[in-house]
């Protein structure tokens, strides 16, 4: 059932994008503002379930639009929130053809927020869906792609307006080299528009519910703080009842060194923790956290999600606001089934990202009690 998006549930969507963001996807903070003030002056957003063909007939037209580029650089290149409009309208006048809504590439970060900014500024709904179920740093990295639907064409448009068009045909691979190299011209990050659809095609390749499963994450973090509860034990309790499934607790302790670069479009990079038994966790990233590793063991490995947490608030900690010294937590979340087939793992398992081994579900690397679904 479709459902109405106001300013008041910003918080808790944004705090549930940056966990599902595994520490990358942009900064929610900002694409929180931009959303609140594009409401403010707009009204609210019409959200539609993708699994109800009443609110998206097979032959709609749906065209995602999200911000591509290194998370560090978004923290001072502000967009101005006109840029995913004109990407939008640039794509719709190559095509010839009006989008009838807009959805989320991933359900991270900035990401969840950039189509709730177009919906505003445009009166588009927006799908409750989207290609990652989490956050990738790169665009063929996307469970449409992996289905076969093509993300070109595809418009990339700066803070200036400006727009090029892409056409790589099927080869998605070739459209994130040619957009990645457009988007660092353009300062380190962009806005885009791109993977259009129709409504067929998003209930065949899209992972459902996933900007209703952000808000529960982030106000099950919430309510949790508010009752002096754990967080992660909310979130346990949270995720056994969606596709995501297993929450396990990887390392409470401290962040030592942290490592990042940015380079090639990407933020890269490492973080070394110490725990309060003296156990060590290294975790690596590209934008988003790759693989865990406690005391020489890999604990968790990507497509499954890696998420630091404040140890006291159970806020989200991106990996451009690793700082030395925060006290956290670790956790990881399974991914759904969608994820974990043999064609998605070639296009975003560990080997995609050069990680020498392959894909291993977190809730067999650290057994523990899981809650059965309700």
């Amino acid at each position: 059932m479709s459902w109405i998006l106001d300013e008041t549930v910003l918080p808790d969507l944004a705090r549930g994008a940056a966990l599902l963001g595994t520490g990358g996807g942009g900064d929610p903070y900002i694409g929180r503002l931009l959303v609140q003030q594009a409401i403010r002056e707009n009204g609210p957003i019409t959200v539609l379930d993708p699994q109800e063909e009443s609110e998206l007939p097979d032959e709609a037209f749906v065209v995602p639009t999200a911000m591509m580029g290194a998370p560090t650089v978004m923290v001072e290149k502000i967009p101005r929130g006109t840029e995913a409009v004109v990407a939008l309208r640039t794509l719709e006048a190559h095509l010839g053809r009006r989008a009838e809504a807009t959805m989320p590439i991933e359900c991270g970060g900035i990401n969840s927020m950039m189509p709730l900014l177009v919906g505003a500024r445009t009166g588009l709904p927006v799908v409750d869906a989207d290609g990652m179920g989490r956050a990738f740093p790169e665009l063929q990295m996307e469970t449409f792609s992996v289905y076969g639907v093509s993300g070109s064409p595809m418009v990339v448009a700066s803070d200036r307006e400006e727009t090029v068009l892409i056409d790589t045909g099927a080869d998605d691979v070739r459209m994130e080299r040619c957009s990645r190299a457009i988007a660092i011209q353009f300062g380190g990050a962009a806005l885009i528009a791109e993977y259009s659809m129709t409504g067929a095609d998003v209930r065949r390749t899209a992972i459902p519910h996933t900007m209703s499963m952000s808000l529960g994450a982030g106000r099950a973090i919430r309510e949790a703080r508010e009752s002096h509860s754990d967080p992660v034990d909310a979130l346990t309790e949270f995720f056994a009842t969606t596709v995501y499934e297993n929450v396990r607790t990887l390392f409470t302790g401290k962040v030592g060194d942290v490592e990042r670069r940015t380079t090639g479009g990407f933020a890269r990079g490492h973080a070394d923790l110490r725990g309060h038994d003296g156990s060590h966790l290294r975790l690596s990233f590209q934008n988003e956290h790759l693989v865990a590793v406690l005391d020489g063991e890999v604990v968790c490995v990507v497509p499954d999600l890696i998420c630091v947490l404040d140890e006291q608030t159970g806020e989200p900690i991106t990996t451009e606001g690793m700082r030395w010294g925060q006290r956290v937590v670790v956790v990881a979340i399974s991914t759904p089934p969608i994820m974990r087939t043999p064609e998605a793992l070639a296009v975003f398992g560990p080997r995609a990202f050069g990680l020498d081994r392959d894909f291993t579900p977190v809730e067999q690397l650290v057994p523990g009690p899981t809650l059965a679904p309700a």
